[in-house]
């Protein structure tokens, strides 16, 4: 097998793997130790520019890359920097008390997935942040540390991880961190281009009947939000569930009118059960996309292999150092590089 035939197998396993993996406490969690590293390193560099908050990025980047190259194995990168089960598990509690009405429950449970303030959204309002939250992280829990592990291995999972938790951290737009966490949220947006592209395609496998909408939702909303990953992953879910997501929502003291995304009525909170029914089917695609992959490379492989050895069979003979039985004829038809030649054969006893 190559390289990417060994990641493709190896994150594949790092998937199925934080599927019944128990998750960790917090204090014991790597992602909460890279976190209390980092809270240290802005307390130490913080100041209000762009410079500072590069450093700060440059810190983090560098500390991912050691802990990758330091735990070196890409199904245990994956495992415990993807978090599926994991987010479809807190809005599932969210969904709970949404179900039976209680909506201060709900409430209080909203804030381990968004950061927006509830304390002023109704059930509808509640379940559109659960089904979006569920879109925008499933790009940075599940198919960015994929990618990033089927390209670079332990260290890429690790990186992005950093990546994505800095941004988490600072990449607010407020008096605080405006400028600090500009180049935390760039590497952050670079970083998770292509997963929230690539993130489209899987529903569209996993919903294949909706395939068309999602394609032009993702075409016609995607590029109204201000994020450029957030827009398609939203638009392509929405489309899925046949909601329309976006509109006005308050972070803090911050108000944002969000574009509308996607076409149909405003989520109720049965569509959390869909979105999380939908995330994990795109879940699974993926894995069975990584399995198809090192299936075609360890079958190309195999191929290439019998070719190179034909062709040094085939070379070997023109060499004259194959013992031919007599009555051997004296020419033999060869395939050369470029075309057919006859070669002489000598014959030996």
């Amino acid at each position: 097998m190559s390289r990417l035939g060994r990641r493709a197998l190896a994150v594949a396993g790092g998937l199925l793997l934080q599927k019944v993996w128990p998750e960790p406490p917090d204090r014991w969690h790597p992602v909460g130790w890279f976190g209390c590293a980092m809270h240290r390193v802005e307390t130490l560099g913080y100041a209000d520019d762009r410079s500072a908050g590069a450093r700060y990025a440059l810190a983090g980047v560098a500390i991912g890359g050691v802990a990758g190259g330091t735990v070196r194995s890409t199904t245990l990168a994956v495992a415990v920097c993807a978090a599926g089960r994991e987010l479809r598990r807190a809005a599932g509690q969210v969904e709970t008390p949404l179900l039976t009405g209680d909506l201060a429950e709900a409430r209080l449970a909203l804030p381990s997935l968004v950061g927006r303030n509830p304390s002023h959204l109704d059930a509808s309002g509640i379940a559109a942040a659960v089904v979006e939250s569920l879109a925008e992280n499933s790009v940075d829990a599940v198919v960015a540390p994929a990618l990033w592990g089927l390209v670079a291995g332990a260290p890429g999972v690790t990186v992005h991880r950093a990546i994505n938790t800095m941004d988490a951290m600072v990449g607010h737009r407020n008096d605080r961190y405006e400028s600090f966490g500009w180049a935390a949220a760039r590497l952050d947006d670079a970083a998770n281009w292509v997963p929230a592209r690539l993130f489209a395609l899987l529903v569209m496998t996993a919903a294949p009947t909706r395939a068309g909408a999602v394609r032009a939702s993702v075409r016609r909303d995607a590029h109204l939000h201000p994020s450029p990953n957030s827009g398609v992953a939203e638009a392509a879910v929405a489309a899925a569930l046949g909601r329309e997501l976006g509109g006005p929502l308050q972070y803090g003291e911050r108000h944002e009118d969000r574009p509308r995304l996607g076409d149909g009525p405003r989520p109720e909170a049965a569509d959390i059960a869909r979105a999380r029914r939908l995330t994990s089917r795109t879940e699974w695609a993926l894995v069975a996309a990584l399995v198809l992959l090192w299936w075609v490379d360890h079958r190309l492989g195999r191929v290439l292999v019998r070719a190179s050895d034909s062709r040094r069979s085939t070379d070997r003979l023109l060499r004259g150092r194959v013992d031919l039985p007599a009555p051997t004829p004296a020419v033999v038809v060869c395939a050369a590089d470029h075309g057919v030649a006859w070669c002489p054969v000598r014959h030996r006893a």
